[in-house]
This record gives C-alpha cells, structure tokens and sequence, in this order.
C-alpha cells in the first residue's frame, strides 16, 4: 500500500468516525488525487477553518475554479456548514476531506468523472 492509499483510508475513517458518513471510495480517491501534492505535506494537507483568509481560499480556488460555482453567500454557508459537520473543534480538517465534503453538498460529483 502507497502513501497515497494510506492517506485515502485515514480520510475514510475520518468521514465514517468524524462526519459521521460512509464515503464514496471512488469519489474520495478522485477528490484526493485532485488536492496534489498538497496531501504530502502537513500545513498544506489540512484547512484551517478558522482562519478567513483560508476559507476565503477554499472558496475562491476550489468551489469557484475548480467547481465552477458562481460566487454568492452560499458558499460561504456551504462552508461553515462543512466546518460544522467536520467538527468545529476537531483541530486536523484534512483537505481532501472538506473538499470531499463540499463536493457533495454542492452535488458536483460529476467534476470528478
């Protein structure tokens, strides 16, 4: 087992012990490999939700670029909702996790095809 598939089965466990879910493997595995290299490397890894220039981040580069969304309030619910599900005290938001998250609040499984 790779770095990277250790990584996806943390990122699982997070999704069914955390958000309390049971993740799409596949899409999981899309969204992961979609972050880069970020993954590897601690800071970058995980969001730091609270911190508004990082949010603003997650919205403007993922949920606006990489989904095409349009900009609006709701993104930003979108995203406090995430931070909610995530646990607003749990320290360690993995990336590809929230992105995960996001992508299936927002239905744009489809990005990943």
């Amino acid at each position: 087992m790779g770095k990277r598939d250790e990584l996806i089965a943390k990122y699982a466990d997070d999704l069914r012990n955390k958000c309390g879910m049971e993740p799409d493997m596949d899409l999981l595995t899309k969204v992961t490999i979609g972050c880069g290299p970020s993954i590897y490397n601690d800071d970058a890894s995980t969001v730091a939700a609270s911190q508004d220039s990082e949010l603003e981040t997650v919205k403007n580069n993922f949920l606006i670029k990489k989904l095409g969304l349009a900009d609006g309030p709701e993104l930003m619910d979108a995203i406090n909702a995430t931070v909610e599900t995530y646990g607003r005290s749990e320290r360690n938001k993995y990336r590809a996790v929230f992105y995960y998250l996001l992508v299936k609040h927002f239905g744009k499984e489809a990005v990943y095809g």
